[in-house]
C-alpha cells in the first residue's frame, strides 16, 4: 500500500509540508489511483499540464515518485509514488 502524507516519517513528512498544493494533489491522486502519465494525472486532478509537470518533476527530484516508459506509447512516461507503508 502507498504511503499517505499524513503517515510519510521525517524529514519526508516536513519535506512534503513545505510544497505547494498542486504537488500535493498530484501525489495525493497517485496514492488514490495507482500508477498514471502525465496526462491522466492531469485529467484525474483538473490541474494545467504545465502544472503536472512541474509538480511530478518536483516531486520525482525529491524521491516521492518514480518514473518509467510506458510500454504501450513509448513517448509517454508512467509515474508512481516510491515510498509504501513499512507494515
Amino acid at each position: 500500500m502507498n504511503m499517505r502524507p499524513r503517515d510519510l516519517p521525517e524529514p519526508y513528512r516536513s519535506q512534503f509540508e513545505a510544497y505547494p498544493p498542486s504537488a500535493k494533489l498530484v501525489y495525493i491522486a497517485l496514492v488514490a489511483d495507482g500508477p498514471m502519465t502525465q496526462g491522466e494525472v492531469a485529467d484525474e486532478t483538473m490541474l494545467p499540464p504545465r502544472t503536472v509537470r512541474s509538480a511530478l518533476d518536483r516531486l520525482e527530484r525529491d524521491e516521492f515518485v518514480t518514473s518509467e516508459r510506458y510500454i504501450p506509447d513509448a513517448r509517454r512516461t508512467l509515474f508512481d509514488v516510491t515510498l509504501t507503508d513499512v507494515t
